[in-house]
């Protein structure tokens, strides 16, 4: 026996691929790219139709089908290879001993491939949906469903036709009795027996949700700003057996002010956004911000979150989980295929659960029994119907999905146990991020209120430009809802180390003040450390250090803090230093003075601190790259009107 009717089988999607607008084929191509990427562009209608019903394909696209796709898929499946087994039995297996040429006809004749088409309503009495009503009403829109993403197709004479493969796939799993419905998880609205009484717990409102999610939103912006300024200054090196080493984890960890699973999430959110990228160096590999992070500088706060959730919600990974025995890492690639579909079914379970009724996040550990575990136990069982094979019989499926929770907690998608209107839109679709950020995130402030005690306070996110200016001339002294810059010698003087003048520090403050003008204690800390600084100039060239004021000379020459330098005058008003231009501003610097460098011919020379950037990674796939491949599969030129009598299935 051959494989023939698979062959039919595939002819039958062809005609109802051949059917489709080009509108709807591009849809299909869209909800189906990540899989289709992995093989050649499809040139004909029959090559997508392989590709669709290719068992690389089918692994991936059955991890997201819901628990009623699932079972009309499945039992369409199994009813199809029964019938087609008791029509044309394959030929009894070679006897022992049976010469090389027997045994591989056998195998080549494919008998688990066999189909044979099945009436939609044979599909419906196997799952026991015949009469109407919900379960009927669910296995009719699960049907649909699946021959809109081409797992299925209608033959001419109405019967269905589904991949050969699908009992292959799903011969390991028990999907159980045919549910129309979802369950919903265990209320966690019932006060803890804990509780003091007479004292009732808060009240959820849809303002708390809104004020969780938006605190969450912003610490987040704030968080990764501080992480790609950290990777831009001093870039991460890779180990040479892949990932960070801890070392380096716990260093951005600092500089971010996250805990180290939270920058693992946040390093695997911006590699997948194309924040970072990973570049190899004579030194090894190192991951530094690309050309992209400086476009993403500009953007405000919303449009900056916006690509790193939608890079988490597709994330081959769940970052903050180490399994056990594993050293905890970031910057490798993802192998889980089951996390996508995870946080679907999670996020999907929570949009089921009312406001105020939701359960407090389960603990990194859960419980086997009680308790949290027993509220989680409930949601993994409504998240099972969304998503069966990737929520039930999965490695530590409960630590996972723990993990994941918490990884959505953070990024401000849930709060008090349900979905925030973020997270409603991320699992509705990604690409309608942009209005629930706005709301989340107000506009960048680009001006600061200067104050007496030499502080600069800006009550929210500043800009780019403000941010960058009062770094250069303060140091960040705290963080939260007002961010504060202190004003110090040592700070002025790093800003006329980087090419101010007192007068061009000055007006560019004045102009970004709030009041249009500066407190007389700036003013005046401004005008003494440009006074003294630059007074002696530090030469590349034999490391000579210059002052027109001849005591000054004096002075340094006599300082004990300085004798390291091995300071010695030259001329009344030109000393030598033994040690390197660099170590000996700094040794200047430590001792209390405001040297500046100057170059050979003469002129200061401007100090900035270093940044690092690297290629922008490849463009995301163009959005109407779809369309115009569903065009040349309909043999249709780019931009003609098509249409069908069919109207597609």
């Amino acid at each position: 026996m051959t494989n023939l009717k698979a062959v039919e089988g595939l002819d039958t999607l062809t005609r109802s691929l051949a059917q489709r607008t080009p509108e709807q084929l591009a849809a299909l191509l869209s909800r189906h790219a990540e899989p289709l990427a992995r093989k050649p562009a499809p040139t004909q209608l029959r090559g997508l139709a392989g590709a669709l019903w290719s068992y690389e394909t089918l692994h991936h696209l059955v991890l997201h089908l819901d628990h009623p796709r699932l079972q009309v898929l499945a039992a369409a499946a199994r009813i199809s290879q029964d019938r087609a087994a008791r029509a044309a039995p394959g030929p009894a297996a070679p006897a022992p001993g049976a010469d090389h040429q027997s045994l591989m006809a056998h195998r080549l004749s494919f008998p688990h491939l066999a189909t044979a088409p099945v009436p939609p309503e044979d599909v419906y009495a196997g799952l026991g949906a015949t009469p109407p009503g919900p379960a009927r009403t669910a296995a009719e829109t699960a049907l649909r469903s699946l021959c809109d993403d081409g797992l299925a197709a209608l033959t001419e004479d109405g019967t269905l036709v589904v991949p050969p493969r699908v009992p292959q796939l799903l011969a390991a799993h028990d999907l159980g009795p045919f549910t129309p419905a979802a369950p919903r998880p265990a209320s966690g609205g019932t006060p803890p027996a804990t509780a003091r009484p007479g004292i009732r717990s808060a009240v959820v409102t849809s303002a708390a949700l809104h004020d969780e999610s938006r605190a969450a939103a912003a610490t987040l912006a704030a968080t990764v700003d501080r992480l790609l300024s950290a990777l831009a200054t001093q870039p991460a090196a890779l180990r040479k057996s892949g990932g960070l080493a801890v070392r380096e984890i716990r260093r951005l960890a600092g500089a971010a002010g996250a805990t180290e699973p939270q920058t693992r999430l946040l390093l695997d959110l911006t590699l997948a956004a194309g924040l970072i990228a990973l570049t190899r160096t004579p030194a090894g590999i190192t991951a530094l911000p690309t050309g992209a992070y400086d476009d993403w500088l500009t953007r405000p706060p919303g449009e900056r979150l916006a690509p790193l959730l939608t890079a988490w919600s597709a994330l081959w990974a769940v970052p903050t989980h180490t399994p056990f025995g594993e050293t905890a890492t970031a910057l490798v690639r993802g192998e889980d295929r089951y996390a996508p579909a995870l946080r679907h079914a999670l996020l999907a379970a929570l949009a089921a659960v009312p406001l105020g009724a939701g359960s407090p996040l389960p603990p990194q550990a859960p419980g086997p029994e009680g308790g949290a575990g027993a509220t989680l136990e409930s949601l993994l069982r409504a998240a099972a119907w969304y998503r069966p094979l990737a929520v039930t019989g999965q490695p530590t499926d409960a630590d996972r999905a723990v993990h994941t929770l918490h990884e959505a907690a953070y990024l401000g998608l849930t709060a008090h146990g349900t979905l925030t209107p973020l997270g409603h839109a991320l699992r509705t679709d990604p690409q309608t991020l942009d209005e629930p950020l706005r709301d989340l995130l107000p506009p960048l402030l680009e001006q600061a209120h200067f104050q007496a005690d030499l502080t600069a306070v800006v009550p929210g996110r500043p800009a780019a430009a403000l941010a960058g200016l009062l770094a250069a001339a303060a140091d960040r002294e705290s963080e939260g809802h007002a961010v504060t810059w202190r004003f110090t010698p040592a700070s002025v003087r790093r800003a006329l180390d980087a090419g101010h003048t007192a007068h061009s520090l000055r007006d560019d403050l004045t102009a970004a003040s709030a009041t249009g003008g500066l407190p007389q204690p700036l003013d005046y800390l401004i005008q003494d450390t440009a006074r003294t600084h630059g007074r002696m100039r530090v030469l590349p060239t034999a490391c000579c250090i210059r002052s027109d004021d001849m005591a000054l000379i004096g002075e340094l020459a006599a300082h004990r803090a300085l004798r390291d330098l091995g300071l010695r005058a030259i001329a009344p008003t030109v000393l030598v230093s033994g040690r390197p231009p660099a170590a000996t501003l700094e040794a200047l610097r430590a001792a209390g003075y405001a040297p500046t460098l100057e170059s050979d011919t003469g002129t200061t020379t401007v100090e900035r601190l270093p940044t690092h950037r690297t290629k922008t990674p490849a463009a995301p796939r163009d959005t109407g790259a779809p369309l115009a491949l569903a065009q040349r599969l309909l043999g249709l030129p780019a931009g003609a009107p098509h249409t069908t009598e069919a109207g597609g299935p």
